[in-house]
Order: structure tokens, then sequence, then C-alpha cells
């Protein structure tokens, strides 16, 4: 039987067999991140001491535009605050049973404050453009924690449900003006057979464009990635659906967007003006 290499494989995980892009320079960072996939189910064992710390080092080191840092994150332990963001984030129980859950926010107050103190007005604050930014920021930096958590033998799940009522949200992390919670991280070990295997993406080719954005193989991407998508739903998930069923669901009733249909104005209620 021939043997395949380990990064050959790993592409054919994440794209299929018949979409494997051109494989390149490797090493085993690479390698950790094609085996990503959400966990979604947590058994109660506590990640090491100093776990936290380091995920945050790791986050700390993302980039930040300007060096403007307009991000910051909340561990939250408490059972009942944990309980209540499940229900807001539509019963999501990882988020009750996982050792380590995080709520990483948009910040702009800090630099509000230093402002404050130094007695000036940062007339940048009050734009869409600065609140983008936050985002991103909170965005680079999780994504360093969940690279480095994985790294360690750990697993995680982002949860964009907690802007479902990002006020309420705020009322329980006690949060000032100028700071949201974009969404959290639930981190630990999974429980047996929480771990599905890797999902497969749209081929390489379908977003990843030379020169000029070309839409022109839209289709035919999409007719591959759906039998792809296909497969692997009926095989790992409890109904087979296509990607194309996906996002008509996800993206066609505004009802599914659970509350978030409102979110310019709650954004607006924390002391993001959005200019």
């Amino acid at each position: 039987m021939q043997k395949i290499e380990p990064k050959a494989a790993a592409l054919a995980e994440r794209y299929g067999s018949d979409a494997i892009p051109a494989a390149g320079p490797w090493n085993e960072v690479v390698a950790s991140l094609l085996t990503h996939r959400s966990v979604r189910g947590y058994v109660p064992t506590p990640v090491p001491k100093g776990t936290l710390e380091t995920m945050i080092a790791a986050a700390q080191s993302a980039a930040t535009s300007s060096n403007l840092q307009t991000w910051s994150v909340v561990a939250v332990n408490d059972p009942a605050t944990r309980a209540e963001f499940a229900k807001i984030a539509n019963n999501q129980q990882h988020i009750v049973e996982c050792p380590v859950f995080l709520a990483f926010c948009a910040d702009i107050s800090r630099n509000e404050r230093m402002a404050a103190v130094e007695g000036t007005k940062l007339e940048a604050l009050p734009y869409v453009e600065t609140f983008l930014v936050a985002a991103i920021d909170a965005a680079l930096a999780a994504q360093n924690a969940v690279v480095a958590a994985e790294s360690l033998g750990l697993s995680t799940v982002y949860i964009g449900a907690m802007r479902n009522n990002v006020q309420r949200v705020a009322e329980l992390l006690a949060l000032p003006p100028g700071v949201v919670c974009v969404f959290g991280l639930c981190v630990g070990y999974p429980k047996p057979g929480a771990e599905s295997s890797v999902k497969p993406r749209l081929a390489q080719p379908a977003i990843l464009f030379h020169e000029r954005y070309d839409a022109s193989r839209d289709e035919a991407h999409r007719k591959a990635y759906d039998a792809a998508l296909s497969r692997y739903s009926k095989a790992h998930e409890m109904s087979q659906y296509t990607w194309t069923e996906r996002v008509l669901n996800r993206m066609g009733p505004i009802k599914s967007m659970s509350g978030r249909d409102k979110l310019k104005a709650a954004l607006q209620a924390l002391g993001f003006r959005l200019d």
C-alpha cells in the first residue's frame, strides 16, 4: 500500500482528494493549523496551571493596528454567568462545560480613559473605522490564543452568539461604555466523540485570486463543495446538508440572526457612535 505523506494527507482532509492544492513548505505549525476543528463538548478536567496566561501572551503577540491594543478579554468562571451566556447563545451547553471560557471584547474605553487623564479628546473614537479596528484587534488576538491552545493539546470553539444580546452580556461582565463582547471562546479537553473530523473547505481557487477578483467559476466551485460537504455532513453530523443549504438557511431569514439585526442600535447604546 502506498504511504501518503503527512502534508498530502492533511491537505486532502481539509479540501478533499479532488481539490488538493500544491503542497509547499511544511512544518508542525502548518500541520497543526490544518487539523483545526471546532469542539462542542468538554470534560471538566482543568487545564494546566498557567495555560490561560500562556494563551494571553500569545494573544498579545498578535498584530494590533498602530499598537492601539483596542481589545480586552474577560475570563469567566462563575457558573451562573456562564449559564446565562449559554441561554443567550441559544443553549450552547459547552459554554457551561468547558474549563476555560473567555469573552473577547472590542475595547476603546482604555484609550478614552487615557485621553481624559491627559486632558485631550480622541476625535477618531466615534467612527465606524475605530470600532472595526477594535473588533479586528480582538479577532487577531483570539486566533493567536486558539493556535497556542491547540498546540498544547487543547480544543476550542468560538461563540459568535454572544452578540445575540450584547447589552445583557455587557451587564453581566460589568463592561464600561466603549467595550463590547464580540465573541466568546471555549477552551478545554473534548468529550469522547465530541472531536469530529476536519471539516472540508471551499477549494482554494474559489477564494484565492491573482491580480483581479474572478467569480467566473463560482458555480463549478459551489457544486463541487456542496458535494464534499454533503458527504461530510452525512458521515459526521446529525443531518445531511450542502453548503448552499447552510448559507441560505443561515443568511436567508432575518430570524436566523437571533436578534443581531439590531446590533447597530445595541452598539450605540454601549457607547459606540459608529459615525
